[in-house]
């Protein structure tokens, strides 16, 4: 994957105008290194009733796309059945990576297998016998859009950043 195409968000609200000028925006490089490097990560769900649901999962970036396990009886897999919508965010609010994508529940264990080593190096330890032996689930979340803000660029508005997959 090259990347994404970046360009400025809406911002209705801004205090001042953003330039035209967008060499100031991040590049999808900047994110990357967000999504893999965050060691916890945001998880915004929908209730069937419509009520917001958040929490913290670990994950990985992983062929271009957020990876996550969870239990199939916790509020977030029931919410991801009723409606795969997420927004998955990174750890450090000052440099922030939001994700928007839809999740995708992969039962194919050989996939589970291939991630297993992924967390091991992120994480330490051993999932594997966590992970395969458990009755938990493991989802894919396919990126459509993505925000970045950098609270520590030369000018803030002018570095917000909105990639398009």
């Amino acid at each position: 994957m090259i990347g994404p195409k970046a360009s400025r968000p809406h911002w209705p609200d801004a205090v001042q105008n953003p330039s035209n000028d967008l060499t100031a925006l991040k590049p999808w490089p900047w994110a990357l290194e967000r999504l893999e490097k965050s060691h916890n990560y945001w998880i915004s769900t929908a209730r069937p009733d419509g009520r917001p649901h958040l929490m913290i999962v670990w994950g990985v970036w992983w062929q271009d796309a957020f990876w996550f396990s969870t239990g199939p009886r916790t509020r977030k897999a029931k919410n991801i059945v009723h409606d795969p919508h997420v927004v998955i965010g990174t750890e450090k609010a000052d440099e922030a990576v939001i994700l928007e994508g839809t999740a995708e529940e992969i039962k194919d264990r050989s996939i589970w297998k291939q991630l297993v080593p992924i967390y091991n190096c992120k994480y330490g330890g051993d999932v594997e016998p966590l992970l395969l032996a458990s009755d938990g689930c493991v989802f894919r979340v396919t990126p459509q859009l993505a925000f970045g803000q950098d609270e520590h660029a030369e000018n803030f508005t002018d570095a917000v950043t909105r990639w398009h997959f």
